[in-house]
């Protein structure tokens, strides 16, 4: 459908909740097919969420499979219409970074295995186990959706946000 502009905190939108979707319409895949279409011409994400794209809906996209840390454990592209977390485990520490925070990356700890419901594009109900960098990445995305940064999770500003280095 089209690339979209992502929002760049400190906008205001990005920090605010996202409604849920009643039902799998028109409207929601077109959604899906921009935030699709948005992450794969950034030609970097592994993600991006409805609130990225100013659309305040809980839908998100995530994608590890051509990412270094993902491409040997990942379920390729996801698109998840009111994601939930119904199960959780382990820890696991990570560099992030963020579309809507392209300045700096943080280290941020997160559940390392996850059970995960959503619907499709289709509206079908769907459940995924998840793990590694694709667990750490659905929960990143899931974030926006709750109007929360990976800032939010970084436990010292001082010590575990880092400036990205630029090319």
């Amino acid at each position: 459908m089209a690339v979209r502009s992502i929002l760049i905190y400190p906008d205001p939108i990005l920090k605010q909740i996202s409604a849920p979707i009643e039902v799998v319409d028109e409207s929601v895949v077109a959604v899906i097919q921009d935030l699709v279409d948005t992450m794969m011409a950034s030609g970097h994400s592994v993600g991006v969420a409805a609130p990225q794209i100013g659309i305040l809906r809980r839908i998100v996209v995530v994608d590890v499979s051509k990412s270094k840390l993902g491409k040997d454990n990942n379920h390729g592209l996801l698109e998840m219409v009111n994601p939930e977390i119904v199960e959780k485990s382990g820890n696991k520490m990570m560099r992030e970074g963020c579309m809507s925070v392209p300045d700096y990356t943080g280290n941020v700890t997160r559940a390392e295995h996850i059970v995960v419901e959503f619907a499709d594009r289709k509206g079908q109900s769907r459940v995924i186990e998840a793990s590694g960098f694709e667990a750490v990445a659905i929960q990143h995305e899931m974030d926006h959706l709750d109007g929360l940064l990976f800032l939010d999770r970084v436990s010292s500003l001082k010590t575990d946000l880092y400036r990205r280095k630029t090319k």
